[in-house]
């Protein structure tokens, strides 16, 4: 083993100390008790750790694998530091993913609990979620007195998630998972009951009475209105997209495409409604009943079967297809209203889990049929699920190629192949492809949105009536993904960044090889070294090319 690996290990271990559940949710080990400590000093002490890390990889000689690894470690350590520097830990308060208390209740019931080890395990991460969340509202606590303070509103959108799940014991999502012995089935209950909802509930009064009488109002959404909020908003840019992009000019990037694409819906509009009036196709789109789904059923069914399809046409544009196995299931209830319209979680490394994409099925009848096509191929095949499941795959590459995860670059390949399902015909009709446009738009806007409210100043009323007037999105999932990128500063801007640089990076592949250009390899070398920093990427794919061109 090289020098880098053995670092590239050594560095992976520090990765899963500090996050025990992280192995066990990739199914890569369970060794680990306990969940992260969100204390300050425990942060501290993940700093000073990090930056050994940057040193110690900095000295080292690498070439070839040994110099892309070595460019990840670096790049996923700085990234580390970057977000710690935001100050995050203390004003992500809401009904996301992101916030603490619900991140714990969407993660853990995740994590297999398949044999007694698993099971002794499991117990411990559910004994210290007291500890967990007091030193979550303890964070909170220091943002209010440094004036770090969180959304008043999406303070009370995680009131009342927690509400719904201290009102319904019988449906706590921590019983999710089958119990492989009748005593770890009474012991999770009695700590469920004595311990974990008394915790959530201690939280959720903290946030009642300390943080949300202290929140931002809804015209300071920004965190361009916290302390060095300039300062904070670079460094989760630069995190999220790992590019120096100014907000500026991503702004003005995505003013830029949302023009672009108002061409193509008065092209595909015509054939589809007679009008290329885009008042007229996006009133269309959101109001015509035919483009709404009756019920959760056909929902989840239009997803499985566009994946299916995707599936069966992948061998001629990868020359690798990954064998992992997925399945498609709703969004559980608890997390549904404020959750994203679907989002995947990927495969465990033993196979114990299945790639799931997970759709909302919240509000069914307001959500649209026509962006089902082109959410599946995003989020499963050939999205992220080829991404996730072959590096997984990648056994030749240290363990953190494999786990890795640069936003830009996932979200950017998601993106990237909702076009790319064009490309393939994929699209059933022209129904979809105008559900191809939306959320073009809506990535599209959300460079010019997130920028809006986080380096602009804008209101949560602002953005919202950008996208209104600018995207055919419905009400409701406008006013859930604002909220999203409130609570989640700058990881919408990753999305249409990512895309981008892959489809610059493509173009100039395709101009320097001519007929020797392959797409089954150009994407065997973009998924072929896990997750990249977009530099990186183009240094990949650049010596591939001269490969190819001989």
């Amino acid at each position: 083993m090289s020098d880098v690996a053995a670092l590239a290990d050594e560095f992976v271990e520090a990765l899963f100390d500090a996050e025990p559940v992280a192995p066990a949710l990739l199914g890569i080990e369970s060794t680990r008790e306990g969940l992260e400590d969100l204390s300050e000093e425990a942060e501290n002490d993940r700093r000073r750790q990090l930056e050994e890390f940057i040193r110690r990889a900095e000295e080292l000689d690498a070439q070839g694998t040994d110099e892309v690894t070595r460019e990840v470690l670096i790049s996923q350590a700085r990234g580390a530091l970057d977000q710690m520097g935001t100050h995050m830990a203390e004003f992500t308060v809401s009904d996301l993913f992101v916030s603490p208390a619900v991140g714990l209740l969407t993660v853990l019931p995740m994590v297999g609990v398949a044999d007694d080890e698993q099971a002794r395990l499991q117990l411990t991460r559910l004994a210290a979620i007291p500890r967990y969340l007091a030193q979550a509202a303890e964070r909170h606590r220091a943002g209010v007195a440094a004036g770090r303070t969180p959304v008043a509103h999406l303070v009370r959108a995680a009131i009342a998630h927690l509400d719904r799940y201290l009102a319904d014991p019988s449906a706590d999502p921590l019983l999710r998972q089958p119990a492989p012995n009748e005593d770890f089935a009474t012991r999770r209950a009695e700590l469920l009951e004595k311990t974990v909802r008394p915790a959530f509930a201690a939280y959720r009064d903290a946030l009642a009475d300390e943080i949300e009488p202290h929140g931002r109002t809804e015209d300071k959404a920004g965190v361009c209105w916290l302390p060095e909020g300039k300062e904070i908003y670079a460094a989760l840019v630069r995190f999220h997209t790992t590019t120096d992009r100014d907000p500026g000019e991503l702004h003005e990037t995505g003013l830029r495409l949302i023009g672009e694409l108002a061409r193509e819906y008065s092209e595909i509009g015509s054939r589809v409604f007679g009008t290329s009036e885009l008042r007229e196709i996006f009133t269309r789109l959101r109001t015509d009943p035919a483009l709404r789904w009756k019920n959760a059923d056909e929902l989840l069914d239009t997803a499985r079967s566009a994946i299916a399809r995707a599936e069966r046409a992948a061998p001629d544009w990868f020359g690798h297809v990954p064998s992992f196995p997925w399945v498609v299931e709703p969004v559980p209830a608890a997390e549904a209203p404020g959750g994203p319209p679907a989002y995947y979680l990927q495969p465990s490394v033993d196979g114990s889990r299945p790639g799931i994409y997970f759709a909302n099925t919240h509000q069914v009848t307001e959500r649209f049929r026509h962006t089902a096509e082109v959410t599946a191929f995003h989020e499963a095949i050939p999205g992220h699920h080829f991404q996730l499941s072959t590096a997984l795959g990648l056994t030749d590459l240290p363990l953190l190629r494999r786990i890795g995860n640069f936003t830009a670059y996932a979200e950017g390949w998601g993106l990237y192949t909702e076009r790319l399902a064009q490309e393939m015909g994929l699209y059933s009709d022209d129904i979809a492809l105008l559900g191809m446009l939306t959320i073009d738009s809506m990535r599209a806007g959300r460079l010019v949105v997130d920028t809006g409210l986080h380096a602009k100043g804008w209101s949560r009323q602002q953005a919202v009536d950008y996208l209104r007037e600018n995207t055919p999105m419905p009400k409701v999932e406008i006013e859930s993904e604002v909220d999203r990128y409130i609570a989640y500063p700058g990881q919408a801007l990753s999305y249409m960044v990512g895309r981008l640089e892959i489809q610059r990076i493509r173009g100039e592949a395709e101009r320097a090889l001519g007929e020797k250009f392959d797409i089954r390899g150009f994407h065997d070398v973009v998924l072929g070294g896990g997750s990249l920093p977009m530099s990186v990427l183009e240094s990949v794919v650049g010596e591939w090319v001269v490969r190819t061109a001989g």
